[in-house]
Parts: C-alpha cells; structure tokens; sequence
C-alpha cells in the first residue's frame, strides 16, 4: 500500500500543482519533491537499497505522467497519458505486495492520534487513502478530458457565438462529487454516494432542457449536450469507484 499511496500522491499533487499555476516542469519537480519528503516520512529509508529504488521509481513515473500528459493534450495523443496513468496505477499496486517499513515517524505519529479514524490507520494505509483522496482533485479532470478528446466528444458549447457556456463550473463540481462518493465510501455509506450521483442529474437537468433540439436553430442541439454532459460523468464517477475498489484491495 506504501508504493501505491506514494504513486498516487505524486500524480495527484503534479496535476493540482499544474492546475494553479499552468508550469509543468515546477509542478513535476514538486511533486518529486513531494514524493520523496513522504517517502522518508513513511520509513523507506530503512529498506535500504529497495527502499532507495522505489522511491526513484515513484518520481520517474511522476515525471513521465507529466510529461505524458503535456505532450498528450498538446500533439492531441489523449490516449497516451491514459496509458501511462494505466501503467503507473498497476506497477504501484504490484510493488505494494513487497515489503512495507515497519518503523517510520509517520505510524508513530498516526499511532499517537487522539483521534479514532487516524489512530486505527497503518502508514501505508494512511498514505494511500491521502493519494486516493488528492486524485480526485485536478487528476479526476483531467482523465475527463483525456477521455472525452479520446471519443472526440467535444463542448458543443464551444462551436456556438454569444454568451459564455451554459455548462460551467464543471472543473469545481467535479472534484467536490468525487470527493463525496469516495467519502462516503469509505465510511460505509455506499448507498448515499447514489445520492450525490441523483442530485448532479438533478442539478444539470434544467441546463439540458435548455439546449436547443432542432438542428436548424442556432445552438448545440439537446443530443450533443446530454452526450458531452453522460460522458464526462460517468468518466468522472469511474475515477471515484475505481479509487474506492483501490483503497478495498
């Protein structure tokens, strides 16, 4: 679980520091730098030469996720980074089989919370629900659009002329859903992760009925609406899901 929560955290932290501030190298090299501080904090140093090799492992695939996904959306080659994200994902959750530090001073400090939820938590544990949890941020967007430029579903508002798109607030609400689902997952409330699922349908059904239906008025039509709309979400719920059967493995 160590490796695999390391993985995460550094690919969670390149894309939301990407976010702010649109730099890919400074957001790769601080999430390298990310990556290692973690790594020393949960003990692998004491695996001696593995430990030493894991780590450079984890800031190489930080990297070239990076890389990947600059060059991905810049030569359009969106199925690359999904690749690469595949790749990353798999060779964490295979490293995560070998053997974990047992002394670190972040099970210390997670031993000595006073609170339950910490308390009960192993470092590798803590890890991965961390990286599992920052992966919903920007990371979450960006599968979204890698999956939607791989489809070629595109905006429909963005072919149209006037005021701003109707379909906004997307990259906000995104995360906030996926940091619900995967939080109510991992308290047990699976059923009321539906419920966040129910209200974004809710929320965007007057937007929907909005969109013009005849194909002679200007205007994306209803269909290419409600298609950008099903893709993007079910994507965006799939990142939740596929994180919440992570944290069970």
């Amino acid at each position: 679980m160590t490796w695999l929560g390391l993985v995460l955290l550094g690919v969670g932290t390149t894309d939301l520091v990407y976010s702010w501030w649109g730099r890919p190298r400074l957001a790769e090299g601080l999430s390298a730098v990310v990556a290692v501080v973690v790594a020393l904090l949960a003990g692998v140093g004491g695996l001696g030469l593995p430990g030493l090799l894991g780590v450079v492992a984890v800031v190489v695939a930080v990297v070239v996720w990076g890389e990947s996904v600059t060059y991905g959306f810049g030569a359009r080659r969106y199925a690359l980074p999904l690749v690469v994200l595949g790749g990353v994902v798999v060779a964490g959750v295979l490293a995560s089989v070998a053997a974990s530090p047992d002394d670190s001073w972040l099970g210390d400090w997670l031993d000595s919370s006073t609170l339950p939820a910490l308390a009960d938590l192993d470092a590798g544990r803590a890890l991965l629900v961390a990286g599992t949890l920052l992966v919903q941020l920007s990371t979450g967007n960006v599968v979204v659009r890698l999956v939607l430029g791989v489809t070629g579903t595109t905006n429909p508002m963005r072919s149209t002329t006037g005021p701003a798109p109707a379909l906004k607030g997307g990259r906000l609400l995104g995360p906030m859903e996926r940091l619900f689902i995967v939080g109510l997952g991992l308290a047990g409330q699976v059923t009321a992760a539906s419920i966040v699922i129910a209200a974004k349908g809710l929320l965007r059904f007057p937007e929907l009925q909005s969109a013009r239906a005849s194909p002679s008025s200007a205007g994306p039509g209803i269909h290419e609406v409600t298609e950008y709309f099903l893709v993007g979400s079910f994507v965006s719920w799939s990142v939740s899901l596929v994180s919440l059967v992570l944290v069970a493995t």
